[in-house]
């Protein structure tokens, strides 16, 4: 039996800000099956193509700053005195503040 905190918990996000949030995290985590298995979804809460492109997109410019930040931070335990501009405009070598 679900407590009223429980279904809150399940209710705070509408399904179209939940369907965003998986869309991200699915292209985020480079997981075609888990996208394949969300689009739907997003598509039956009311997003648009576009939405779902756009979130997508930004999910992909952080993965970017997090592979860059590792780069650099390997470049950087080795020796190697080269640094890749990070996609958000920030001048870090250990984290992305995206």
């Amino acid at each position: 039996m679900k407590t009223t905190m429980d279904k809150t918990a399940e209710t705070v996000l509408e399904d179209r800000i939940e369907s965003l949030v998986a869309i991200a995290a699915a292209t985020a985590a480079n997981c075609i099956p888990c996208f394949e298995h969300l689009y739907e979804k997003a598509i039956n809460s009311g997003l648009t193509f576009e939405e779902i492109r756009r979130v997508s997109e930004i999910a992909g410019q952080v993965k970017k700053g997090a592979h860059i930040a590792l780069t650099n931070s390997i470049n950087e335990l080795i020796g190697i005195k080269e640094y890749r501009d990070m996609p958000c405009d920030q001048s870090v070598i250990k984290s992305c503040s995206c």
